[in-house]
């Protein structure tokens, strides 16, 4: 009998995401649907026009672009249906578990309430779970190109609800503001017991990712990818098991790398990273997670071993619960198990 395809057991198991940004979601259809709901005009006549505008030689161009088009989101229903057109896509995607990022100075700069943003993402979170059984959490990120002590607002007027909010972010342009900058805010998130995540070593050098794990105290690294730049990070990311949330089609996308086959994803997991699979902004980078994982795929040609230890990971690296965790993991060996007797 023929073994099964790794790349089929890849995009039909199990899955967590764990580096979404909701506002990166936002396709072409759905941000000029919430633009004549909420009479704004976007610089673009046609959502073909706004598509061919996603075209990034960086970080700083895709998020130009990115922020304009955060402005059609004004209403708690504008969230809510964002994330449940995302939900539909992640179900059909297999991902039974995801942390969503969210930016609510985008939003609350422009003048929407921070509950108006947390509850619709909540409504849709929660709507998300009865259609589609996907278990969810929020983390809520801070936008590095702005200073300090904003950041220190943001968290201020957050603090009324930490018991909606599972951990806290850092993104938005990497270079020229290194983590060392927002020491102080993320000693406040920590005090408040939220876990840490934090952008790091994607467009910046792996002294970031330094930073991150010890100025921040980030118990998970977002990208990560420049760590095989200095081995001694690299084995440190994988001697204390760090997880890495690794996006392959952002980084291409944003030109990190030239072209799938020169991403550092397989020296990473060669040097034992608990590396992780996830699509970012997906409406932007061209593809949702199992796409990412069709590209992955491509390029690597991963065996399906290495699949389980990707999709395991995803699940281990999460803010759930041991037991969710737990009840993850057997769903995952039970999948494998069947796609093992199949195949004789």
């Amino acid at each position: 009998m023929t073994a099964p395809d790794p790349l089929d057991i890849a995009l039909g198991m199990p899955k967590a995401e764990l580096h979404l940004h909701i506002e990166g979601t936002l396709e072409p259809d759905l941000a000029f649907s919430l633009a004549r709901r909420n009479g704004i005009a976007l610089p673009y006549p046609d959502e073909a026009a706004l598509r061919a505008a996603y075209a990034f030689d960086s970080l700083q161009s895709f998020l130009d672009l990115y922020y304009a088009c955060a402005d059609v989101l004004r209403t708690r229903e504008d969230f809510y249906d964002l994330v449940l057109a995302y939900l539909k896509r992640a179900a059909a995607d297999k991902v039974i578990h995801v942390e969503i990022f969210f930016d609510p100075q985008t939003h609350t700069a422009r003048g929407i309430p921070f509950t108006t943003v947390l509850e619709g993402l909540e409504d849709g979170l929660a709507e998300g779970r009865a259609r589609y059984g996907i278990s969810g959490r929020l983390i809520l990120c801070f936008l590095r190109h702005l200073s300090e002590d904003e950041c220190l607002a943001c968290l201020d007027e957050a603090e009324p609800w930490l018991d909606r909010i599972h951990g806290f972010g850092l993104d938005s342009s990497e270079k020229g503001h290194p983590p060392s900058k927002f020491a102080r805010l993320f000693a406040r998130c920590r005090a408040l017991g939220k876990p840490v995540v934090a952008h790091a070593g994607e467009e910046g050098p792996p002294d970031y990712i330094t930073e991150a794990l010890d100025l921040l105290g980030a118990v998970r690294i977002d990208h990560g990818v420049r760590a095989t730049d200095d081995p001694a990070v690299l084995a440190r990311l994988a001697r204390d098991g760090i997880p890495l949330t690794v996006c392959p089609l952002s980084n291409t996308r944003l030109c990190v790398f030239e072209k799938m086959s020169d991403h550092s994803l397989p020296r990473l997991l060669a040097a034992g990273a608990k590396v992780t699979l996830n699509s970012d902004d997906p409406a932007y980078f061209g593809g949702y997670l199992n796409a990412n994982l069709r590209a992955v795929q491509e390029a690597f040609r991963f065996d399906t071993p290495t699949w389980y230890r990707l999709a395991r990971n995803s699940f281990e690296a999460s803010f759930a619960t041991d037991a969710e965790k737990a009840g993850w993991i057997a769903r995952l060996d039970a999948y494998f198990k069947s796609k093992q007797a199949a195949s004789g």
